[in-house]
């Protein structure tokens, strides 16, 4: 930003609030965009999906989130970074930045408090800074609630690095996001499942939604705009998660706990 480009990192953003205000305080001195990959809303064609029927009314005001995060460790093939608290910043920080921006998003929020978080190492003795489970629950500034979890515990049996999926309840109906998986169905991944007062609806997305976010983000670019994500609604995510790690509450394995 201080040579003049915007920048587009992957999630998490940040592992520290520190470098989250330093952050804001960049865009706010060079005008240009600190914008966020998080891709289990952005990149899942179910997940793009599901915000435009929220948008066009088909489950009416979201007041409820639940997300479910899981994913494969893949301990071998990883880098020695991916062990140090210091540097992945914690689960919640990590892959509970993804669960936290699609709350903000699909319920509509500004802003949430943190109510309650935890985090474990429950199967990981090998790498004790590592955690290997988080949860959290939050409410938003508009009422809407979330509950999510995260973890690192997907069974070699998965055909597919975790079975992420999200339930929104709204007041007019429900929608179901089965994002990479529908277990021992499909090997498929994009389905959308909505109930409201229409009936029930299957949804087979793949390959039929796209990604709009990448090509809206080139147009804010060049146009100084903010139709792909506004920059108040990245940073806003990146925060929530890292107060979440940070007020989150170490749950001790039995063995420690006697």
């Amino acid at each position: 930003m201080e040579a003049g480009k915007d920048y587009f990192t992957d999630k998490t953003p940040f592992t520290t609030l520190e470098q989250l205000e330093l952050a804001r305080a960049a865009v706010e001195r060079t005008g240009k965009k600190y914008m966020v990959y998080y891709s289990e809303r952005l990149h899942v064609e179910s997940a793009v999906y599901a915000g435009e029927l929220i948008q066009q009314g088909a489950i009416g005001q979201v007041f409820q989130l639940t997300g479910f995060g899981p994913h494969r460790l893949n301990a071998q093939n990883r880098p020695n970074w991916f062990f140090q608290k210091e540097k992945y910043g914690g689960i919640l920080c990590d892959i509970g930045s993804h669960q936290i921006e699609q709350f903000l998003y699909y319920a509509g929020c500004k802003d949430a408090r943190i109510l309650h978080s935890k985090v474990a190492n429950y199967n990981n003795p090998e790498h004790p800074e590592l955690e290997d489970y988080g949860d959290a629950t939050l409410v938003g500034d508009n009422g809407a609630t979330q509950f999510f979890k995260v973890d690192w515990h997907t069974p070699d049996g998965l055909s597919t690095w975790g079975d992420g999926r999200t339930f929104i309840t709204g007041t007019k109906g429900t929608i179901e996001i089965r994002k990479y998986v529908d277990v021992a169905r499909e090997e498929s991944g994009d389905h959308l499942y909505l109930v409201n007062g229409n009936g029930e609806q299957h949804f087979s997305l793949n390959g039929k939604v796209g990604y709009p976010f990448f090509g809206e983000l080139i147009l804010d670019c060049l146009n100084r705009t903010e139709h792909a994500m506004t920059q108040e609604h990245a940073f806003k995510a990146a925060e929530l998660c890292l107060l979440a790690q940070q007020k989150a509450e170490w749950i001790l394995p039995k063995e420690e706990a006697l």
